[in-house]
């Protein structure tokens, strides 16, 4: 019988042991490197703009597919974000949303912020920050080097 209990005892969790959900971290657009994932950060959309529709109304076989370059910036600076399908709905100019799971793609040379299906976009209420809209990080253009060993 002894044994039994002891088994118990070590099939029992505490809540203490349980691996519970992290905090998260919220990051600043001027903090933003390319390369970089995982990215929870506030935002306020400044302006959308959708770049490409495809869909049914081109030919019936193809899936619908819309892509928007939206600028969303908080008090650091800003950055231009790429929705896709249904995130374009959320992201409206003036809306405040939070990024969840972020990360850095590269698009010519320059850092665009996008959240994949691993990610997602909250909008919440109001903003009380100024965005800085003379930190474009995304006019910023890297240059891949290789590095000799």
């Amino acid at each position: 019988m002894a044994s039994n209990n002891s088994s118990q005892a070590q099939g029992s969790s505490s809540p203490a042991a349980k691996p519970g959900l992290r905090k998260p971290v919220f990051s600043k657009i001027d903090h933003l490197k390319p390369g970089t994932a995982g990215l929870t950060l506030v935002a306020k959309v400044l302006s959308s703009e959708i770049v490409l529709q495809k869909g049914r109304a081109v030919s019936p076989n193809l899936r619908n597919v819309r892509i928007a370059e939206c600028l969303v910036g908080d008090e650091t600076g800003t950055i231009l974000f790429t929705a896709r399908n249904d995130q374009v709905d959320l992201m409206k100019p003036g809306t405040s949303v939070i990024i969840r799971n972020g990360k850095i793609d590269m698009f010519k040379g320059s850092m665009r912020l996008a959240v994949d299906r691993w990610g997602r976009i909250e909008v919440t209420e109001p903003v009380t920050f100024e965005v800085k809209e003379d930190n474009n990080l995304s006019l910023v253009e890297y240059e891949l080097v290789k590095v000799a060993e």
